[in-house]
């Protein structure tokens, strides 16, 4: 018997960079366990450079990739999703969108490199790093889908990851501004 593969869309609100980035790791870092799509609820229709030129460092072919509406995969004929991966950059003022069935629905907080102002490189690095997290995260989740699971034991479990590195990131994060802070004090 083979192992069950996971369908995953992956969801932003322009579906031109970090969606697009994510779907493409899921499908590269996956190896064959994740069938992963990227939509948009405002597709801006077409794919950011920056976005691409990250892609290709995976040997990952880029011609197919496109900026849609999410719209596709709500028809009655689209893939039926076991997870729905919300790419947000502000969660204090976003709700995770509702996905109708029963898949896991979670949501990711990454910035949108997007936004970066400044010349090519600053925007380079802006989605280098966020690439780089993105695929953090794709790897653990890949690492984990292996094994036979409950998902809904599996969504807690990466929640409690992520809250656990998170606030090792903040924790880590005051100490050095509190180190610094004190610095000044003297």
């Amino acid at each position: 018997m083979s192992a069950k593969i996971y369908n995953v869309l992956i969801l932003s609100a322009g579906n031109s960079g970090r969606s697009i980035m994510a779907e493409a790791l899921f499908n590269k870092l996956g190896k064959g366990r994740f069938n992963a799509y990227s939509a948009g609820i405002h597709p801006t229709g077409q794919v950011n450079p920056f976005a691409i030129e990250q892609i290709r460092k995976l040997e990952y072919p880029t011609n197919e990739l496109r900026s849609k509406s999410w719209n596709e995969f709500s028809a009655p004929d689209a893939p039926k999703m076991d997870f729905v991966i919300a790419i947000w950059d502000d969660m204090a003022n976003e709700a995770c969108p509702v996905w109708p069935g029963d898949s896991i629905t979670m949501c990711w907080e990454f910035e949108n490199p997007a936004t970066v102002q400044g010349g090519d490189e600053e925007k380079r690095q802006a989605f280098e790093k966020v690439f780089l997290y993105i695929m953090n995260r794709v790897r653990i989740l890949s690492e984990m889908s292996r094994a036979n699971f409950n998902k809904l034991a599996f969504k807690r479990e990466m929640e409690d990851i992520f809250r656990g590195r998170d606030a090792v990131f903040h924790k880590m994060k005051s100490t050095v501004l509190c180190s610094t802070s004190m610095q000044n004090d003297q």
